[in-house]
């Protein structure tokens, strides 16, 4: 079954374990798809892409979180109050 690969650079299981961090430079700081029988078996992401995929996860749970509470009423609240 034929398998779609996200990225401009591939490496076998093989390749990845023999030489990591060859593998890794090849990539040229951009994801790579690390392959297991010519199938994508998981992604390598540098750091950066890593902290920029969890921001937006956390920027969709946090959205998630303001459509549930759009319509909730809201109360007018002093600032004085809440440092009691």
């Amino acid at each position: 079954m034929p398998s779609i690969v996200l990225t401009n650079t591939v490496a076998s299981i093989t390749e990845l374990k023999t030489n990591p961090m060859a593998t890794i430079r090849a990539a040229a700081g951009e994801p790579i798809a690390i392959l297991n029988r010519n199938e994508p078996a998981f992604y390598c992401v540098p750091p950066h892409i890593y902290e920029y995929l969890m921001e937006l996860a956390d920027d969709a749970e946090l959205a998630k979180i303001v459509e549930e509470r759009q319509f909730e009423e809201s109360y007018e609240v002093e600032l004085a109050d809440l440092l009691k």
